[in-house]
């Protein structure tokens, strides 16, 4: 393995879209190995993306010494609110879920392939990693497992997790994608994936854990099933400037 670039101080932002995560988001700021991530170069920024929630997920994240920004409800509106947040000259974005489902701890072995210049997006695969026992339905497997093996014969596209909230990107990389993003709910991280693919993006997988989530979940398997599926179906034809905000 490639040791990371010490020759300068970077920057990277943790970035955690929330709607309700009181009881989680507090855990995932606390894991974040900042200590390791200064060690390593890296000035570490936590933005939390609070889409419109009516428990205590604000005053969490900022005890636990977080920035935070308001979004319209939907992952997708959450996520697109926090690019355009993301503080200038970030070199790597880290992206993952408020509801202490991933192990932070776990970032700094999806942001070594970047650091190194061996990809540009790094996606973080519970398939092909850990899964804890309760921690994702048997349905929920199989219709992962579906969308990702579309992605992988229609894409062409070398990813195991199609379905994921745990992703790195070099920041520019991050930018230039947030322009074309459009999915306001759940289907963002298909039309994330398909849209990269489209753009030629060099993207790779790497195991990760996942565990039992703190609090109810916010995903409805059949409705926002049908809405990834959609995402797949209405990029496998799109164009970086087929849609691109005002251009």
């Amino acid at each position: 393995m490639k040791k990371l670039n010490l020759n300068k101080e970077k920057k990277l932002t943790v970035m955690i879209p929330c709607h309700n995560e009181e009881k989680g988001v507090g855990k995932v700021i606390a894991k974040i190995p900042t200590k390791r991530l200064n060690a390593l170069g890296y000035k570490v920024e936590v933005l939390v993306v609070n889409s419109a929630s009516k428990d205590r997920t604000v005053e969490v994240a900022q005890k636990a010494g977080a920035r935070v920004v308001n979004a319209p409800i939907g992952k997708g509106a959450a996520i697109q609110t926090g690019i355009k947040h993301i503080s200038p000259g970030t070199d790597i974005v880290v992206m993952l879920d408020g509801d202490d489902t991933y192990d932070p701890k776990e970032m700094l072995r999806m942001i070594e392939p970047l650091d190194t210049g061996f990809c540009e997006v790094v996606i973080g695969s519970r398939l092909a990693g850990k899964i804890s026992q309760g921690s994702m339905t048997s349905f929920n497997r199989a219709g992962n497992w579906f969308f990702t093996f579309l992605v992988r014969n229609w894409y062409h596209e070398n990813v195991t997790d199609v379905c994921t909230g745990y992703f790195a990107w070099k920041g520019s990389v991050l930018q230039n994608l947030g322009k074309y993003l459009e999915s306001n709910g759940f289907s963002i991280e298909m039309e994330m994936i398909t849209k990269m693919a489209r753009m030629n993006m060099d993207i790779y997988s790497v195991p990760i854990s996942y565990k039992k989530r703190a609090g109810d979940s916010n995903l409805k398997p059949l409705g926002d099933g049908k809405k990834i599926l959609h995402a797949w179906c209405r990029n496998l034809y799109w164009k970086p400037y087929a849609r691109h905000k005002g251009g």
